[in-house]
């Protein structure tokens, strides 16, 4: 029973009991003999049984096809979430090739460009050593010079040069 009154299930059960008391109170206090009363009893009793006979099977097959529709409804989601569980793997499964691939491609590269950094700074270390072995002879024949024109006179200097 909820809060705001009587509900139908309720209303129905005590409907229900209201015609079986009635009637078994009827039957009772019917002026009847014993053997006619007992009859009566008997038959009302099993028209009892028959109808709650009646009422289970129908319980039980609403039961039976609400457990069905529940059970096949969480078949579908399931089927539906591991399907999209399947989507989601294989799309990251991509991703993480896509990036592997990136990442191999940019260590290709890198490698590429650390060989032409490499070979562009051992072409200027070798043109630095030239232009210092060159400066270093010009050092040098000035320095010769220099100590040939030590006991030549002047005049003779700027002929040397």
């Amino acid at each position: 029973m909820s809060g705001k009154g009587i509900d139908t299930k309720d209303f129905f059960i005590g409907g229900v009991i209201g015609v079986i008391v009635g009637a078994s109170t009827a039957i009772l206090l019917a002026p009847k003999s014993g053997k006619e009363l007992r009859q009566d009893i008997n038959h009302q009793a099993r028209a009892a049984k028959d109808k709650t006979s009646d009422w289970t099977n129908q319980a039980v097959e609403k039961g039976s096809s609400m457990a069905s529709t529940a059970a096949r409804s969480v078949s579908d989601q399931s089927t539906h979430l591991i399907d999209k569980m399947r989507r989601l793997s294989l799309s990251v499964r991509k991703d993480v090739e896509q990036l592997t691939e990136s990442a191999d491609y940019l260590a290709d590269d890198l490698e590429g460009i650390s060989e032409d950094i490499a070979a562009s700074v051992k072409q200027e270390v070798e043109d630095l050593q030239r232009s210092v072995e060159q400066l270093v002879k010009e050092v040098e024949e000035k320095e010769r010079l220099k100590q040939k024109n030590e006991g030549v006179p002047e005049e003779e200097k700027e002929d040397i040069q």
